[in-house]
């Protein structure tokens, strides 16, 4: 998402073209709205983050909250990859898209995501690819 809003960034028209694209629901996991505006406020100020909120608003994603079972997996994973540094967004992430049964994932994190490896499929289809 950060690509996406920062027309700086190398990935943005990659990553504007695969948000503005999708034909599905798309769904934010709550920790990453955090990241996000940590990251947009810091480069931009509050201005990016409220059109993103905006958008939450509107209707153009759904934000999925970490739920009381997901923080078992959250702390598995972050013990499975300590040496890998994955941490609390990431793992959030990855229980989050079992949870769902998503074989999908937007991220530009591939390094990470490639190495982790989901219960309910042998690996997710990173997008971008």
């Amino acid at each position: 998402m950060l690509a996406a809003i920062d027309q700086r960034d190398h990935e943005h028209a990659r990553c504007a073209e695969l948000l503005g694209g999708a034909r599905e629901p798309r769904v934010i996991p709550a920790p990453v709205l955090v990241e996000l505006d940590y990251f947009l406020t810091r480069s931009f100020g509050p201005d990016p983050m409220r059109r993103v909120l905006d958008d939450v608003k509107a209707g153009a994603y759904n934000i999925e909250p970490v739920i009381a079972e997901d923080y078992d997996r959250v702390g598995e994973l972050m013990t499975t990859y300590s040496d890998q540094r994955i941490g609390f967004v990431d793992a959030c992430v990855l229980a989050i898209v079992e949870r769902l049964h998503e074989p999908k994932l937007a991220t530009l994190d591939h390094r990470h995501f490639a190495l982790m490896r989901p219960r309910h499929a042998k690996a997710l289809d990173l997008l971008p690819t």
